[in-house]
C-alpha cells in the first residue's frame, strides 16, 4: 500500500525504513515542513517522494502522523476533514487530549490512536534507523472508537515493525506514561542542569563521566520541541508524578544529611524490588 508519513524525524523515518524493507509499504510519501528534513529523507531513500499534505492524502491508503503532540492536535482534525476513506494513525506520546478533540468528528472511526514506546535521544531523519521498534510495546488507545478495518490495518503495520500490541483507554495511558516515560526525561533534564550548574569545567565532566552517569543523563539530549508539548499536554499527571518523585528525593536527602545508614539501606533495598518488574 501507499503510506503517507507526516513528520520525517526519528520515529517517522525509522518506521518508513522498515515498512518498506519488510514489504508492508509499496510506496512511502513524505511530508515535512522542514525543507532540510524533507530533502535529507528523500536523498537517503527513507521516502520515495516528497509531497504536500493534500497530495500525500490523495495518494495514500494509510496516513501516519509523526510530529510533536502540539502539532498533531492541529493536524489530525484537518486530515480527518480531507480523507475519503483512508485510515489515519499517529505516534504521539500523549493521547487523552487528541482523542477528546476528535471524539465527535464524523470520520472519527478512520483514526487509530497509537503510541509506539520506542525512541532514542536523537532527532531528525539522520537519526532514523532500522529495527528501532523491534520488540518494543505499542499502545492502542480507545480502540473501540476505531473502525475494525482501520484498526486491523494499523495493527498489521505495527506487527510488521515487530512490536508488542496492548490496549488501553487514553486516560489511563497518559497516567501510566507519566510514570514510565515522562518522569524519566524530566529527571534526566534536571540532572544535566544540576551537573552543568555545579561543574563549570566541561572537561572534568567528560573525564569523570562513566556508564552510570551517561545512561542516566542520556535523555537530556532530547529536544525541547518534542518534550515541552508532551509535558504541557500531560501536565496534571506529570505534576502528580513529580510531587511523588520530589518526596522520594527528600527522603534520600534527609537520610543522608542525618547520617541515617539504616534508612539509606531501607530506601535502596525497597527500590531494588524493581528487579522483579524489569528483568
Amino acid at each position: 500500500m501507499n503510506i503517507a508519513i507526516i513528520g520525517l524525524g526519528l520515529m517517522g523515518g525509522s518506521a518508513a525504513i522498515d515498512l518498506k524493507k519488510r514489504g508492508f509499504a509499496g510506496k512511502i510519501i513524505g511530508v515535512d515542513n522542514n525543507k532540510l528534513h524533507a530533502e535529507t529523507a528523500l536523498h537517503v531513500g527513507i521516502v520515495d517522494e516528497i509531497a504536500t499534505l493534500d497530495e500525500a492524502i490523495r495518494q495514500s491508503d494509510l496516513i501516519m502522523v509523526a510530529v510533536p503532540v502540539d502539532s498533531a492536535l492541529k493536524l489530525i482534525p484537518k486530515i480527518l476533514d480531507r480523507i475519503k476513506g483512508q485510515a489515519i494513525t499517529d505516534m504521539c506520546s500523549t493521547k487523552e487530549m487528541i482523542c477528546r478533540l476528535v471524539k465527535y468528528h464524523p470520520k472519527r472511526k478512520n483514526y487509530v490512536a497509537a503510541h509506539p514506546m520506542a525512541g532514542t535521544e536523537f532527532s531528525g531523519p539522520w537519526a532514523a534507523m532500522s529495527g528501532l521498534f523491534d520488540g518494543k510495546a505499542v499502545i492502542f488507545c480507545d480502540a473501540e472508537e476505531s473502525d475494525i478495518r482501520a484498526l486491523a490495518t494499523v495493527r498489521r503495520m505495527y506487527e510488521t515493525l515487530n512490536m508488542r500490541i496492548t490496549f488501553m483507554d487514553s486516560t489511563n495511558h497518559d497516567r501510566h506514561v507519566a510514570y514510565v516515560s515522562h518522569i524519566s526525561h524530566i529527571s534526566s533534564f534536571a540532572l544535566a542542569l544540576t551537573v552543568l550548574d555545579q561543574e563549570r569545567s566541561q572537561k572534568h565532566i567528560f573525564d569523570l563521566a562513566s556508564g552510570g552517569f551517561d545512561s542516566t543523563v542520556r535523555l537530556a539530549k532530547s529536544s525541547a520541541e518534542m518534550w515541552s508539548p508532551i509535558f504541557e499536554q500531560n501536565a496534571e499527571n506529570v505534576v502528580q508524578v513529580l510531587e511523588t518523585y520530589i518526596n522520594k528525593l527528600k527522603n534520600f536527602k534527609d537520610a543522608i544529611s542525618e547520617g541515617d545508614r539504616a534508612r539509606m539501606d531501607d530506601l535502596i533495598n525497597k527500590s531494588n524490588k524493581i528487579k522483579k518488574i524489569l528483568k
